[in-house]
């Protein structure tokens, strides 16, 4: 508890908070989408119990993990059909792919939703889910997620007491931050295809590093990370075009109505 009033204590607790808010934006997007599935005056209600849940649970976790990272790293069991496909699977691995996959079905779902939905002025997309399944959704994804943070807040302090309260800040903010995000996707509704489309590579990332973690490879081909510069990139170009492409819209729509009022 010492170290954490100290000096430099209190640079890595720091820094660890920055490392968590740049770590987390994936999953306050996923906590983002997933509470529009409940009753609207429950929402807010949802977002808040999850995340308060969650960061109890991230610190169980993280104690967990500083006990049994290793333990987490052994081979579970392994896969082997020669020349087809081969692969060593463990506690940490099989975590990240689940998760991963997860949220490929998750955003898949919602995106076809979005393409069949005929009541575009109708609140929130598909059918409505109980608050307890959403607050638990939004828990266990919470938990996915924190596991890769934790294991990156590791190389910075094996110090239980400051990854504990950098875990307690970075939630505090991430419930804040969380009723920030989806309020402007409900007033700005076109973002919300560009929430899910990055969603869906988040999921990408997260099967790719499970892949990568479990070894697996393909008719000989490995499964390789995706490097997390090429998805904060991908995320770059998307943002930057669907802005492009909204202040194109709305000059089109401005010339349309100019030409309209002329005439």
């Amino acid at each position: 508890m010492e170290a954490l009033f100290s000096a430099e204590g209190l640079f890595t607790l720091l820094m660890l908070i920055v490392l968590q808010a740049v770590l987390g934006f994936d999953n306050l997007l996923y906590i983002s989408i997933e509470s529009k599935r409940v009753a609207p005056e429950s929402q807010r209600f949802v977002r808040r119990l999850g995340i308060g849940l969650a960061i109890l649970l991230r610190v169980v976790l993280l104690f967990v993990i500083l006990k049994a990272v290793e333990a987490l790293q052994d081979t579970l069991f392994t896969l082997d059909f020669t020349g087809i496909a081969t692969g060593e699977f463990s506690g940490h691995a099989l975590i990240v792919l689940f998760g991963g996959g997860f949220i490929l079905y998750t955003a898949v779902k919602e995106i076809s939703h979005l393409l069949a939905v005929n009541n575009l002025q109708g609140e929130g997309s598909g059918p409505k889910r109980s608050v307890a399944t959403s607050v638990m959704l939004i828990v266990l994804m919470n938990l996915v997620f924190s596991f890769d943070s934790i294991l990156s807040a590791m190389a910075l302090t094996k110090d239980f007491w400051i990854m504990a309260a950098a875990v307690v800040v970075s939630g505090l903010l991430m419930i804040w931050l969380a009723d920030h995000i989806a309020e402007f996707l409900e007033r700005n509704r076109m973002y919300e295809v560009l929430g899910l489309f990055i969603l869906f590579i988040v999921g990408v990332l997260l099967v790719s590093e499970g892949g990568e973690l479990a070894k697996l490879s393909f008719f000989g081909y490995e499964v390789h990370a995706m490097a997390k510069s090429t998805f904060y990139f991908v995320l770059a170009v998307l943002i930057v075009v669907e802005v492009i492409q909204s202040q194109y819209k709305k000059r089109l729509m401005t010339m349309e109505l100019s030409n309209t009022t002329k005439t």
